[in-house]
This record gives structure tokens, sequence and C-alpha cells, in this order.
């Protein structure tokens, strides 16, 4: 079929225990398995992240796929399909901006309030200071010593360019991963700059599917966030 399956995890956890998914992220991902096995959709070959919220959401996927009476290939682990780490961006980056933008700080001090207070919104909320952090990093302002934004692009383009000589050989593909690595992914196909990547890894709805297509060596845009299997709207969320 020379097609890659590129699948977002299920809705994720809080904000203080993202790497994990919520119970609704364990029903989108059940939603998707069910769906996948009705259409009689099999793959030849599956990887994933090696997050935990990303396992856990192939083996979901998966598991119903199997119970339904289609199993699948056991996934294959690697971890250049990882999200990049927000917590460490955060860490880093936010006080360094904190110290030269007052009105940044006052943001920041407000959505650390928000969340020790409990408030349930923000853990399924982006907020504008979120957005300023990642953009910030993303541009290379400050100081980081983890991985930077072009060390990112590099490390899931070249896990994709791999699966995609995978998938052109005539199999079915699938890779449980994140949103932005899946953007990422799309560059490959598409003439995107990062906040293209960006754009798009802020609208992909938890548990979607994008799929690229395989022809003659070069990858094509046939799908993106693609999340028909969710028809309570109430289950399409986007954290």
């Amino acid at each position: 079929m020379n097609l890659l399956y590129l699948i977002r995890h299920g809705q994720a956890g809080t904000r203080d225990e993202y790497d994990r998914l919520s119970s609704l992220g364990e029903t989108q991902a059940r939603a998707l398995g069910v769906w996948l096995a009705r259409q009689g959709i099999g793959f030849d070959a599956v990887w994933s992240g090696g997050l935990r919220r990303q396992q856990e959401t192939a083996a979901l996927v998966l598991g119903t796929m199997a119970d339904a009476g289609s199993p699948q290939p056991q996934p294959r682990r690697d971890q250049r399909w990882n999200e990049f780490d927000l917590d460490a961006v955060y860490a880093s980056v936010a006080p360094q901006m904190a110290a030269q933008d007052p009105a940044f700080r006052d943001r920041f001090e407000a959505l650390q309030q928000a969340i020790n207070s409990g408030d349930a919104k923000i853990h399924r909320t982006w907020t504008p200071t979120d957005t300023a952090v990642v953009r910030t990093w993303v541009a290379g302002r400050y100081p980081y010593e983890g991985e930077s934004w072009n060390d990112f692009v590099a490390r899931v383009q070249s896990a994709a360019r791999e699966l995609l000589v995978e998938a052109g050989s005539g199999r079915r593909v699938a890779v449980f991963t994140s949103a932005t690595p899946v953007a990422i992914s799309m560059g490959l196909a598409l003439p995107l700059q990062a906040g293209d990547m960006m754009r798009l890894a802020g609208a992909s709805i938890n548990s979607n599917v994008t799929i690229l297509n395989v022809n003659e060596g070069q990858p094509q845009l046939f799908a993106f966030n693609w999340a028909g299997h969710l028809e309570d709207p109430e289950h399409r969320t986007f954290r």
C-alpha cells in the first residue's frame, strides 16, 4: 500500500503528570482500534516512540484490534519519535524570559498559581504563556542545554525517512507518536516552516491519524488529522 500512518497518542494526563493517558485518552485509543478493525486495516509493521503515553496508545489500539479478530505486529520502539521535552524547555527558558519581560513574568506566575490551585481547566488549555515559551525555544533566543528545535526536527525526520522507505516497499506501516513529530514528518511532503509545523501540531486531535503516501519514492500527504472514530464531539481533544 505504500502508506505511513502517523497516529497521535490519546488525551494525556494533567500538566504535573502528562506522560500517561487519561481515562478519555484510553477511550479514544480503543475507539480507533475498533474503527481500524472494522475497516479491515492492518499493518505490516508497527512502531512507537518511547514515551509512556505513546506506548499506552499503541497497546490499547492494537489490543482492541486483536480482540476484534485483527491481530497486528508488536510495536518496535524508537525514541526518535518522542515529543520534545516541554518540561525541560519550560524549566530553562521561562525563568530567562521572566527575568527580562515583566509582562511575561506576570502571566507565568498566574499560570503557576492556576496549576497549584487545582484549576482543572488549565490542564487542558494551551495558554499564551505556553505558546510564548515554545516559540522562544524554537527561535533559540536563550541559552538551552537540552535539545534544540533544529536537532529535534533532524531527529524526527531521520526516523520518518526510514519508515517512508519501509512503507515505499509496498508495506503499510504505523507509528504511534505525538503532535509535533507528526507535523515535522509532514514537512517531508510539504514546504513547511517551523511556525507552520507548530500550528499543525496545535490543531492535532488526540488519537488522530495522519497518512503519508509514498509515490515513486516521494512522500505525499494522503490525510491529515483524521478523527472519524471520535463520533462524540466531547471526545475530540487537543492536549
